[in-house]
């Protein structure tokens, strides 16, 4: 009775995908270019909630560090980014806008790109040393904390940059998209974007887990103590894992800037996107943050275009749609795909 009781959910979640992968069959079939279009979108998407949420496991999921500033971080690079190109490449104007006529170089887009990672790096790194330091373990304060710190960099953006929706403008030397017979999709999404995850994975990857710095930080997660009396300067580990934590949040904020766009209210969205992400994957864990960007992209997507149901449109409650797959994923994995207990 009891093997039965256990071996039921498996059965249910067996059943719930593969009715998932029959209904994208049937859509793929009916669909065409437009289904390969939307499975691309939210692909793309993955790659830059990946990007996002990789500097948010690194603080949060291996430093157990509540940082609830992470999207705020993201936001603020998009703004230092597009105020950067507008001014230094596009003879910059009071309202902040490039013209439409506005030709961007290589360098115009890199050297605000990077410019934007680090000074986000860097104010990062400030918010830890000034308000984090001295609250480690202390996981409510330190969510208190940033989440006031958050509230006064949204105000702050607002203030400074308006409520109007900006671009960062990508390089116009560059390709607009890419043909492949019949289908064309946008050059800057397919190859910027999910290049730069996978390239962010990779590296990410090979340093938690091929290099002593990333053998320090999973040594001090697990024994603090133990580490700093074997005379390791924990705090100046930890100091340039939130360092390279925050870099990668102003990494993507640029990147997003670029795809979507820069404007208020994405703070929270991507801060909700990558604590999503984390639960899904696991705490800690750069494979499970991979695999939960991508389940995360491919629903939002999925459901924003393909929830139908006979004559009965709910794509406007595709929202819904995520919330139930972080449920789905926690009954069956409470820790995550590939969490850990702490």
């Amino acid at each position: 009775m009891s093997v039965a009781v256990r071996q039921w959910p498996r059965g249910l979640l067996v059943a719930v995908c593969t009715a998932v992968v029959v209904w994208l069959t049937i859509k793929a079939f009916q669909g065409g270019l437009t289904f390969l279009q939307v499975t691309f979108n939210g692909l793309t998407v993955a790659g830059l909630y990946f990007i996002a949420a990789a500097g948010f496991t690194l603080i949060f999921g291996l430093m157990r560090v509540v940082n609830m500033a992470h999207g705020s971080l993201y936001l603020f690079a998009g703004y230092i980014a597009f105020v950067a190109q507008t001014h230094w490449y596009a003879g910059g104007t009071s309202q902040f806008q490039l013209g439409a006529s506005s030709t961007i170089s290589v360098t115009g887009w890199i050297v605000p790109l990077l410019f934007a990672t680090v000074v986000i790096g860097l104010f990062g790194l400030a918010i830890q040393q000034g308000l984090l330091r001295w609250n480690l373990g202390q996981d409510l304060r330190q969510a208190l904390i940033t989440i006031a710190v958050s509230v006064i960099i949204a105000d702050q953006l607002v203030a400074h940059y308006g409520g109007v929706v900006q671009s960062i403008q990508a390089p116009t030397s560059w390709p607009g998209s890419i043909t492949i017979g019949s289908f064309r999709y946008p050059f800057f999404r397919i190859v910027v974007v999910l290049g730069a995850a996978i390239a962010v994975g990779v590296l990410l990857y090979l340093l938690i887990r091929r290099t002593r710095f990333g053998m320090i930080i999973r040594a001090g997660v697990d024994d603090r103590p133990m580490l700093s009396a074997l005379g390791v300067n924990v705090q100046l580990v930890f100091a340039g894992a939130f360092l390279l934590g925050a870099m990668l949040a102003g990494f993507a904020g640029v990147l997003g800037g670029t795809m979507i766009s820069v404007g208020p209210g994405l703070d929270t969205q991507f801060l909700l996107d990558s604590l999503i992400v984390v639960i899904i994957g696991g705490m800690g864990s750069l494979p499970g943050a991979a695999i939960g960007a991508a389940l995360l992209g491919l629903v939002q997507s999925y459901s924003d275009i393909y929830l139908h149901f006979g004559s009965t449109d709910l794509t406007p409650y595709g929202i819904l749609a995520q919330f139930i797959l972080v449920i789905a994923v926690l009954a069956f994995r409470p820790l995550g795909l590939f969490g850990r207990p702490a």
